[in-house]
């Protein structure tokens, strides 16, 4: 049976983005229905950045509008994609006068209504704009078909470098390059251990026994490589990271971040315990580990389950991520 504090499952993200929004008057503000801007309007002369998707992911998308990091986001229905027409608007909201990026995952409703959007507001409102797209999920497709894989946890790097360039006054070029450098340097896995449920669909989007894991989910319940009983943790961490770092090798004097995401219901005491062993094994490769996330980042619903996200830095973008932002959910300090 489903349980959820909602009303009208076709109110829950309106209602949602109101409460977001009034919370934090001074961080955000909800210009249209469904597109979430920073509460001060877009910054003249600054290289917009724009994102959006499903909602069901918080923080991503509407939370990481802020200083140093989004300037808008479009939130469509939960795991849906938002519409065309609100894509656009998000970004004219988003424009400063310096052209805009658009960030997000490779899903197929996204890429198609942020392209139209583009189309649209370069026809209407002669905006330039150009596109950063995520594809770091290594299970959803082979290496040589790099170009189908799922986006997840590493739009939280490329919300955050990107970010940081534009927020120093790069021009779009350089906001894209980064951007784009930023999400090919991401490799992200995932697993879980319960479903969670859609409002409107009011049934759990898969089905696990309760002895159960699944390696390789994705962020909507897609489809993972196996299932089987719940293995310890160190060998679940053991196994993300092996499939991690055949994807993206890493040598001695390395730079990378490393994300362990909890998919909503994860504690971070579990998510804890998967840091320890995933910092072990990239320090037996004298890999360098800046700035560490651990925490819910990326989130599906209530699902129970982690993603791991490494992202291979160089002095270029280690800067870029260790500057200042500051949003509801992610503050980091000069």
């Amino acid at each position: 049976m489903m349980k959820k504090i909602l009303n009208d499952p076709a109110s829950y993200v309106d209602e949602m983005l109101d409460g977001l929004t009034a919370v934090h008057p001074e961080l955000y503000a909800l210009p249209y229905p469904r597109v979430v801007s920073r509460a001060s309007g877009a910054v003249n002369g600054k290289v917009g950045l724009v994102s959006g998707g499903g909602s069901g992911h918080l923080p991503i998308f509407a939370g990481y509008v802020g200083k140093g990091l989004l300037d808008a986001a479009a939130i469509g229905d939960v795991f849906a994609s938002p519409s065309a027409e609100e894509m656009a608007d998000c970004m004219r909201v988003a424009h400063g006068g310096a052209g805009v990026v658009r960030i997000y995952g490779n899903y197929g409703g996204d890429v198609m209504n942020f392209d139209m959007a583009g189309e649209t507001v370069e026809f209407e409102d002669d905006i330039e704009s150009t596109t950063v797209l995520l594809t770091d999920d290594v299970v959803s497709a082979k290496p040589e078909e790099a170009s189908k894989r799922r986006g997840t946890g590493g739009m939280v790097y490329a919300f955050k470098i990107a970010g940081a360039s534009a927020e120093r006054m790069a021009d779009l070029e350089t906001v894209t390059r980064i951007g784009q450098k930023t999400a090919d340097n991401c490799r992200s896995i995932g697993m879980a251990l319960t479903p969670c449920t859609v409002p409107q669909a009011g049934k759990p989007t898969f089905e696990l026994g309760a002895d159960e894991m699944e390696m390789g989910m994705g962020l909507h319940g897609e489809p993972g490589i196996w299932r089987d009983k719940l293995k310890p943790a160190d060998a679940i961490t053991d196994e993300m990271m092996d499939r991690l770092l055949d994807d993206i090798p890493l040598a001695s004097g390395d730079v990378c971040s490393i994300l362990i995401n909890s998919l909503g219901a994860t504690p971070h005491e579990e998510l804890y315990i998967m840091y320890r062993r995933a910092r072990a094994r990239l320090q037996d490769q004298g890999v360098r580990i800046a700035m560490p996330l651990v925490g819910r980042f990326a989130t599906s619903m209530e699902m129970t389950g982690a993603t791991v996200t490494i992202c291979q830095l160089d002095d270029e973008l280690e800067s870029l991520l260790l500057s200042p932002c500051h949003c509801a959910f992610w503050t980091v300090m000069q």
